[in-house]
């Protein structure tokens, strides 16, 4: 059996985890405060030493230093991350607008102007939604589109061949499900029944992949507490 503490540590927050499969309980109430404690404290940290304080504090600083020594000039406030335009990128005042715009989070706890974290939030909801935009786009579209085009490397064997039409042929089945503008009688009627099909087998590829995620952290725990802390297993 394992004699380190912060084995034992784990072992027993696992434990107390663990302990929800049979009914809600303290133990498990007391490790996930003390997980998202831990987390929310470790994200914070993280933040303030590889975000706040290189791309912050140290261009703020070195800006008021290098204006103390050499002057001002205007090339602290241009932006440039090539250093291409701006000889004093590392020493920088343009920073002072994102780190305004920044502290109005902090406006939530006062509230009389807790409107304002609005701004901050909105900034930052559409610079992500500009950015997931284009690059779901890419991935769930084109992509598949790319996928479902027959081209002349798709005839070079069998194999290949029914791999491409399969995909070819499940794509365009689907597209004809969601297509609400007929109705699916007729012709339409297999082919919306082979997309729903389609659908039903990705759908169930994406939960399977959910679950067998899960049973791996499950299988790992258990290594861990037989292995590392109860020592049985080697």
């Amino acid at each position: 059996m394992a004699t380190d503490f912060w084995t034992w540590t784990a072992a027993i927050l696992t434990l107390a985890i663990l302990s929800f499969l049979y009914d809600d309980n303290a133990f498990y109430r007391t490790a996930e405060h003390l997980f998202i404690g831990v987390a929310n404290g470790y994200s914070i940290v993280l933040s303030w030493y590889n975000v706040v304080i290189p791309h912050m504090i140290d261009p703020l600083v070195g800006a008021f230093r290098t204006t103390r020594e050499q002057g001002f000039t205007t090339a602290f406030f241009t932006f440039d991350e090539l250093n291409v335009l701006n000889p004093y990128n590392d020493n920088n005042f343009f920073i002072i607008i994102p780190m305004m715009v920044g502290s109005l989070y902090i406006t939530r706890f006062i509230p009389k102007i807790s409107w304002m974290i609005r701004i901050p939030i909105g900034i930052t909801m559409g610079y992500y939604t500009a950015i997931a935009i284009p690059a779901s786009f890419k991935a769930s579209i084109v992509r598949q589109l790319e996928a479902s085009i027959l081209t002349r490397a798709d005839f070079s064997s069998w194999s290949v061949l029914i791999y491409g039409l399969f995909i070819f042929v499940t794509t365009v089945a689907t597209l004809v499900y969601f297509f609400f503008s007929a109705e699916h009688k007729g012709f339409l009627r297999p082919v919306s029944n082979i997309g729903i099909l389609a659908v039903m087998v990705g759908f169930g590829a994406s939960f399977g992949l959910t679950v067998m995620a899960r049973i791996s952290l499950a299988i790992g725990r258990f290594v861990f507490i037989f292995k590392d802390w109860l020592g049985i297993v080697h």
